[in-house]
C-alpha cells in the first residue's frame, strides 16, 4: 500500500469531496466504493477501494448525506 493513501477516520455521511494534491480540482465520491477515484483534471489516483470504505491521497474538503 502506497504511504500517500489514507483511511477515512469516522466519516459515516454518504459522499465526500476530495481535494487533488497535484492540481487542486475536487472530485465527488461515495465513501465506500468499489472502483478506483481518478482526478478529471490531470489523471491522479484519489481513492482506491479496500473492500470498505475507501483509502484516500488528498484532503477531505466536504462531506453530503
Amino acid at each position: 500500500m502506497n504511504k500517500d493513501f489514507k483511511p477515512i477516520k469516522g466519516n459515516e455521511k454518504k459522499f465526500i469531496k476530495i481535494k487533488c494534491p497535484d492540481c487542486g480540482n475536487e472530485e465527488i465520491t461515495y465513501v465506500r466504493g468499489s472502483t478506483e477515484v481518478k482526478c478529471s483534471v490531470c489523471g491522479a489516483t484519489l481513492a482506491i477501494p479496500t473492500g470498505g470504505k475507501y483509502l484516500i491521497r488528498g484532503e477531505i474538503t466536504g462531506t453530503f448525506e
